[in-house]
């Protein structure tokens, strides 16, 4: 994928956001102001609860923001929501697959969602699942997979039609550490390859090696933002990024 516009361009930006549900007494998402550059990956860090999910859904246009813009590749996510669709990809933190097809016939599946040229579909899902380490378990029942071949299947799907902004939740959670080290290591081949990306993560470890910008959020308001390097340099106490995260969130559960 060629990127031809500039570096600095953003290609996601949020102003005064705000999300209210129906029957709660509190936003969950409350005045919240974003900025991504395009070419970046961004890291949306936050305790449970902090409006992560729901920032997300309204990002991906799956929720109406209550108030507030959201701009996603130059385009409002009110009014303009198909055609932000048609130029990302999401990989939700729930395994969105079909467990009694196997890898290929869910890609296969997933590619026609995707409007993909029927003459390209095949070369795509091989170069996809190439890309993840599957090709050679493409005729599996997805059933059948480990919890880290899952996830990597989830990714393939989410990168099947080559998105510009690529949404990623939790994309490791509960994996083995090799299935992590792949993923982790494909998500730098493919932002150097000029995708962009929004990640969340309660790894902080992930977050430090791969994103170039963090903002950490609380109660649905954005609370520290920077570099990784930045917001630890910039704590008295933290040596690191986990533990300036706990400084700024509290150590009380979450759950």
């Amino acid at each position: 994928m060629v990127v031809t516009q500039a570096a600095t361009e953003k290609i996601l930006s949020t102003r005064d956001l705000v999300k209210v549900y129906a029957g709660s007494d509190r936003p969950a998402v409350d005045g919240l102001n974003l900025e991504i550059d395009r070419g970046s990956i961004f890291g949306l860090l936050g305790p449970n609860g902090a409006g992560k999910t729901t920032t997300i859904s309204i990002l991906c246009t799956l929720l109406q923001p209550t108030s507030g813009q959201a701009i996603v590749l130059g385009q409002d996510v009110r009014n303009q929501a198909d055609a932000i669709r048609r130029r990302i990809g999401v990989v939700p933190q729930d395994i969105a697959l079909y467990p009694s097809l196997t890898a290929r016939e869910n890609l296969r599946y997933f590619a026609r969602i995707l409007r993909i040229p029927r003459d390209r579909i095949e070369q795509r899902i091989d170069e996809c699942l190439e890309l993840v380490g599957l090709r050679d378990f493409s005729h599996k029942r997805v059933a059948d997979f480990s919890g880290g071949m899952k996830r990597r299947t989830n990714l393939a799907v989410g990168i099947l039609h080559e998105p510009e902004l690529l949404f990623l939740d939790e994309p490791t959670v509960g994996i083995d550490a090799q299935s992590r080290n792949l993923i982790l290591d494909r998500l730098g081949e493919l932002n150097r390859a000029g995708m962009s990306m929004l990640y969340t993560s309660h790894y902080m470890e992930e977050v430090r090696q791969l994103c170039h910008d963090v903002v950490i959020i609380d109660h649905g308001r954005a609370i520290a933002a920077g570099t990784p390097d930045e917001l630890v340099a910039g704590s008295a106490e933290a040596e690191n990024l986990e533990e300036l995260f706990l400084e700024l969130t509290g150590r009380e559960l979450r759950d």
